[in-house]
């Protein structure tokens, strides 16, 4: 062990420079350990867990979450049950009864693997029916993580948690719409 505190000590004569500066500990930062304590083997490196975030549940068991679309909001709260999927009061076939709508709405349970596992309460108010769908599946998608936070990096890498921002480009005084001129005449 003092050899090598002795070869560093050595090395930096050498070299010209000075000693290497004490680093601070993780657990302990008012306790001043030098580096060649960790090459020494005296002292182990601080370690860094792996930061998993925390369950964010209600109450009444629920994890809320708010996902946005277009001119769309929904508000989601989903809880373990049976798969049975709730929009503003109505079943999912009534409210979206375009299949392609109901698909999109249940891809973050495809991409979680947890389908038929949790009952979704949604609120949904703005925009039309796109936009409404793609608004539950970015608030069911927030709402699993919150849930689950070990399903956040399936559900991220599916591109789930982003809120797509595309909205429709507003309209310019002197044309027609956002960009579209009016009809020319040549006379």
């Amino acid at each position: 062990m003092s050899d090598n505190r002795q070869s560093l000590a050595d090395l930096a004569n050498l070299t010209g420079q000075a000693a290497p500066a004490p680093v601070p500990t993780g657990a302990d930062s008012t306790e001043v350990v030098s580096p060649d304590a960790y090459l020494a083997g005296e002292i182990a490196p601080p370690s860094t867990p792996a930061v998993l975030r925390e369950q964010e549940i209600d109450a009444q068991g629920r994890a809320y979450a708010t996902g946005r679309r277009k001119d769309a909001v929904a508000r989601v709260w989903i809880k373990p049950g049976s798969g049975k999927v709730t929009v503003n009061g109505r079943d999912q076939e009534v409210y979206f009864a375009r299949p392609t709508l109901r698909l999109v709405i249940n891809q973050p349970f495809q991409v979680a693997e947890r389908e038929g596992q949790y009952d979704v309460i949604v609120t949904v108010a703005g925009g039309g029916l796109s936009g409404q769908a793609g608004a539950v599946k970015h608030g069911i998608s927030q709402a699993l993580t919150k849930y689950e936070p070990i399903l956040r990096a399936p559900v991220k890498a599916a591109g789930f948690l982003t809120r797509d921002s595309r909205t429709v480009e507003r309209k310019k005084y002197g044309k027609a719409k956002a960009r579209r001129s009016f009809q020319f005449s040549k006379r």
